[in-house]
């Protein structure tokens, strides 16, 4: 929970409310949510999420890494996680948004080979934020 409010009010200090698409608690607790948290010596340093959507693709969301933890590859290691599972579930697409004043999470996701592309689902054209995809092959586990 408090690695989701610092995250709550980091982008709220960003970006006004209609620029922030924001899963909340009860959201993230949906069937089609799989979250994760990464955790040393038990302490929640990051998280991140998988929304599974029924036309067959993933969107990352709730991505994010307590700023004293960042540097460690924690961010990286959270993408792959959702990655792999995104893979597992058979989905063809990860897909994300994130805001334009972002840069190590633009660095993050252009680095792991996820590609601009136009909003999807029920996303707006927004001036504040970047879209972004990359393919899987669901069945063999790799991806492109």
């Amino acid at each position: 929970m408090r690695l989701l409010a610092a995250l709550d009010a980091f982008l709220e200090s960003l970006y006004p409310p209609e620029s922030n698409h924001i899963l909340d608690v009860d959201t993230l607790c949906a069937p089609n949510i799989r979250f994760f948290v990464a955790r040393r010596k038990g302490e929640a340093l990051g998280c991140g999420a998988l929304r599974i959507d029924p036309t067959g693709y993933g969107e990352v969301k709730r991505m994010f890494v307590h700023p004293e933890a960042r540097g460690q590859k924690l961010g990286r290691a959270i993408l792959m996680r959702i990655e792999e599972e995104a893979s597992r579930e058979g989905l063809k697409w990860l897909r994300l948004e994130t805001g334009i004043h972002q840069a190590a999470a633009l660095a993050l996701y252009r680095h792991a080979g996820y590609a601009e592309r136009e909003p999807f689902g029920e996303y707006a054209p927004d001036p504040l934020s970047h879209f972004f995809e990359k393919s899987i092959t669901p069945a063999s586990g790799r991806l492109l």
